[in-house]
């Protein structure tokens, strides 16, 4: 009860703050205020909530692969707030090209290790790592299995056969009405979305919103049969990761999503709650095509804010970076 009574408040709070007010809302309100402190000061608000709020919206964590991701995560309360002990889970990286680290076309896969070796300390009675690659799968994803070879052998998958997948619909679609997901990820208890930061020649650029197309069959007709960024929204609204972690260590800053282009070392790992949020967070941290740029000029990123998936003004979240 304690952490929506002071939810409610701050949310009452950031619209009362935004708006003309009468002195009769000022007062009432100020009693609210009064409330609230009295039944904190007597124990009957439990402090948790306030440590709640030293937890940013966006962890950012600058330094080798490794670290990076597990101080990115520690930012935001670290994997048990995300994984509980026996709950399954699915990590979707991007493992679609063959090329190596250097390349930026896939999620470095120390990141990937690491994010393993979190959900097992979490107490996950199972943990796959999963894409659909676009080139060679055995090729895609071997220094991903030697990545994880010290866990256990059923970990990495590439999954391209039909029987691997499962017609839903979804709901609240504007275009992609239905399509074929894999089954691990529909009969898992969490998915962490854990994208390599790279450019795309067809939606800008490929983070965690465009990542989840390497979870379904049929991401060609995406493409083709409809505009492929509201496409992407719809997805999202039946993938929704419980936690994103954006490998930026290196950004493959133009010629994504298969390179060759320009390769940043930005030894950068976010992680966030929010899809729409990380994303948006990459869009703004890293350079494009030899510019800037900002989350709007995506147009799915732009979408999903405007519908309710998430955040793209960052500027409003909390937001905190270490280096490791």
């Amino acid at each position: 009860m304690d952490n929506r009574i002071l939810a409610r408040f701050l949310l009452d709070l950031e619209s009362f703050m935004k708006r003309p007010f009468s002195r009769r809302e000022y007062l009432l309100f100020q009693s609210k205020a009064g409330l609230l402190l009295a039944a904190g000061a007597s124990g009957f608000l439990l402090p948790s909530p306030l440590k709640a709020l030293d937890v940013p919206d966006i962890g950012i964590a600058v330094g080798g692969p490794g670290p990076a991701t597990r101080a990115a995560v520690d930012l935001l309360g670290g994997m048990k707030a995300f994984v509980k002990q026996g709950q399954s889970v699915v990590i979707k990286p991007n493992m679609s090209f063959t090329g190596g680290v250097d390349d930026a076309t896939n999620t470095n896969p120390e990141v990937v290790r690491e994010l393993v070796a979190m959900c097992n300390e979490a107490g996950a009675s199972r943990v796959r790592v999963l894409d659909n690659p676009l080139r060679p799968s055995e090729l895609c994803i071997e220094s991903f299995r030697e990545a994880c070879s010290l866990f256990d052998d059923d970990v990495v998958h590439a999954l391209t056969n039909k029987a691997f997948f499962r017609e839903v619909s979804i709901p609240g679609a504007e275009t992609l009405k239905k399509t074929e997901i894999m089954r691990d990820v529909l009969e898992s208890d969490v998915l962490i979305a854990a994208p390599v930061a790279k450019s795309h020649g067809s939606t800008g650029v490929s983070l965690s919103m465009k990542g989840m197309m390497g979870l379904i069959l049929n991401r060609t007709v995406m493409h083709w049969r409809y505009d492929l960024h509201t496409a992407i929204v719809d997805l999202c609204r039946v993938l929704q990761p419980r936690l994103v972690v954006i490998d930026g260590t290196r950004v493959l800053s133009s010629g994504g999503p298969g390179g060759p282009g320009t390769v940043l070392k930005e030894n950068t790992v976010i992680a966030s709650r929010d899809m729409v949020a990380a994303d948006a967070q990459a869009v703004s941290m890293f350079t494009w095509y030899g510019q800037k740029m900002e989350p709007r000029q995506v147009k799915h990123i732009r979408i999903a804010h405007e519908r309710g998936l998430g955040r793209m003004d960052i500027e409003h979240l909390t937001r905190k970076k270490i280096q490791v």
